[in-house]
């Protein structure tokens, strides 16, 4: 196990990455503004296992394989990248059916894991998160208590933890926007219009962040 300090060490650092709003956060409110509360939580937790899934790939050794291999790190990167701008056109084509889209009605079981898969994917292929745990992650490691591979697990984890509960925050709040927007179909087919810009710009981002090798 990791020496508390360094996993608060750690854990500060993480949580001042994720305070300050990015991509992630533009992402959520986006989804919040397009789906709704529920649909933005569903995001938030599948983006908070995508990063989980890239802490467990670190700690394996393949994001040691990730830092060397400047091909697999930009497959990653433009794989998130084009699925994001994928959800942001479907976004911008389907704005003008956001408003009956909008019901009290539980959502089908697809639907729901759909949402989920799609956070997934994003928080999987972030290209920052890639980075921060490949870079800075081992940072923290104690190698004279051994373990490493344990180590990072129980340092990684600390970030997605605190993901989820910031970016619940943000998807709560915007969440709560959307009645206002909801009360004309004209707003509501200008948000649904709005938030696709916004993951297209998005996807652009993971496009031109990364390594500088």
């Amino acid at each position: 196990m990791p020496p508390i300090s360094h996993v608060l060490a750690f854990a500060a650092t993480s949580f001042v990455l994720i305070a300050i709003p990015g991509p992630s956060v533009l992402f959520v409110v986006s989804r919040a503004l397009t789906l709704g509360r529920r649909g933005a939580l569903l995001t938030v937790v599948g983006n908070a296992t995508g990063q989980s899934l890239q802490v467990v790939a670190v700690a394996l050794g393949i994001g040691a394989v990730v830092e060397r291999s400047i091909v697999a790190y930009t497959v990653i990167k433009l794989v998130g990248a084009a699925y994001l701008i994928y959800l942001g056109a479907q976004a911008i084509r389907r704005r003008h059916s956001i408003r009956e889209a909008m019901s009290d009605r539980a959502a089908p079981a697809h639907t729901t894991r759909r949402v989920v898969a799609d956070g997934l994917v994003v928080g999987l292929t972030n290209p920052k998160s890639i980075v921060l745990f490949i870079a800075a992650l081992p940072q923290f490691v104690d190698r004279g208590e051994g373990h490493a591979a344990l180590q990072l697990l129980v340092l990684g984890a600390v970030f997605p933890c605190i993901a989820l509960v910031c970016d619940s925050g943000w998807a709560v709040f915007a969440g709560s926007l959307r009645a206002w927007f909801a009360r004309s179909p004209h707003r509501m087919a200008s948000i649904g219009g709005a938030s696709g810009l916004a993951m297209v710009a998005v996807g652009a981002t993971f496009i031109v962040s990364g390594r500088k090798d």
